[in-house]
């Protein structure tokens, strides 16, 4: 591969990757970054790189909707592969407003295909692929975990539009032969994780001494991944991958939510106590309040990551102590990042969904 396009590049893993491939990667061609820069796009997250890879790395702002950007930016760059993350993601955002979920999840992957699909014709060295969610296999029990071959039942706006986009991608491979994977990842967290994410959230929260929701009983249960490990998978399932497959990414690492809230307290304690936080008043473990549940809120997601590991020798290689404890010090490291990004449509957004 000398050529990659990467959408929504800017956001969390999105960027997150296109470090890793500059990085731990060792790729030494072209990236081409195409982001929409909305709310949740963020340039800042690849200053560094846009300064250390001068002539390897571009960024185009653009929509993956626009058929006339996408086939002038495949004829000029000559595209050899395509990792697809574009996509509006916060389940919370889907049931205020599904439109945007539908335009850009579904319609945007299916123009991105169909250029594809025109611009590389027949060729079979290349590839495209498709960033999706565990979410999409709806929720499970109290036991079993999600496989390749588990059967899709969304719950939710967001989760639909995913699902619809991963048909469209494999119709475009069995239908005319492109060679496409997919890959559904459990709950990512990290460096440049958007505040609205639970993680993230709790931790900006917490050190300015604000409320820690929690919906319901804080029992939904999560399989969390570190965004470096999911960035090591995708590498290889770009490079080592069967077109025509999906390959599960998991973290190996189910935690009920309520217990993800009182590890980032305790991880806090440590690196940033309460006690010498001038907005608390006794410990953060303290904020935590539990808020109305939302609806069609799944109870368990678990993926069953064991293809992958067998296929391309791929499993997760950090803790998530050790990458909670790596997260929280990038946001007490960070704290300009964090205020440049609550400046943004986010704030105002928050401000008018979540009035309690």
């Amino acid at each position: 591969m000398k050529t990659i396009l990467v959408t929504g590049g800017a956001g969390f893993i999105g960027s997150n990757f296109i470090r890793y491939l500059f990085g731990p990667g060792g790729f030494k061609g072209r990236v081409v970054n195409l982001d929409k820069l909305t709310y949740a796009g963020n340039l800042e997250n690849l200053l560094d790189i846009e300064q250390a890879q001068k002539g390897h790395y571009t960024f185009v702002k653009g929509d993956v909707c626009d058929y006339k950007l996408l086939g002038q930016l495949f004829r000029k760059h000559k595209f050899d592969a395509i990792v697809h993350f574009a996509a509006e993601s916060h389940v919370d955002r889907s049931i205020f407003g599904p439109k945007d979920f539908i335009e850009t999840n579904i319609h945007g992957t299916f123009a991105l295909l169909e250029t594809a699909r025109q611009c590389w014709g027949g060729r079979r060295d290349v590839r495209f692929h498709h960033i999706s969610t565990d979410e999409v296999y709806g929720s499970l029990g109290k036991t079993g975990k999600f496989k390749e071959t588990t059967p899709y039942d969304p719950r939710s706006p967001y989760s639909a539009s995913k699902a619809s986009s991963d048909h469209l991608v494999m119709a475009y491979h069995h239908t005319y032969g492109l060679p496409a994977t997919i890959s559904n990842c459990s709950n990512n967290y990290g460096p440049f994780h958007f505040p609205e994410k639970l993680i993230p959230l709790v931790i900006i929260n917490a050190l300015a001494g604000k409320p820690l929701p929690v919906y319901g009983d804080g029992a939904q249960v999560r399989d969390w991944l570190y965004v470096e490990d999911h960035c090591a998978a995708i590498w290889q399932v770009l490079r080592k991958g069967r077109p025509g497959q999906t390959y599960n990414v998991g973290g190996n690492c189910e935690m009920k939510n309520i217990d993800v809230v009182r590890a980032i307290c305790a991880a806090l304690e440590k690196d940033a106590p309460s006690s010498q936080n001038p907005a608390m008043k006794g410990p953060y473990a303290g904020l935590i309040t539990f808020v109305k549940d939302r609806p069609g809120h799944d109870l368990r997601y678990a993926i069953d990551f064991s293809k992958l590991k067998r296929e391309l020798g791929w499993k997760p290689s950090v803790t998530f102590k050790e990458g909670l404890a790596r997260t929280v010090r990038w946001y007490l490291a960070n704290p300009g990042w964090v205020i440049d990004v609550k400046k943004g449509s986010y704030r105002k957004w928050i401000k008018k969904n979540y009035k309690r």
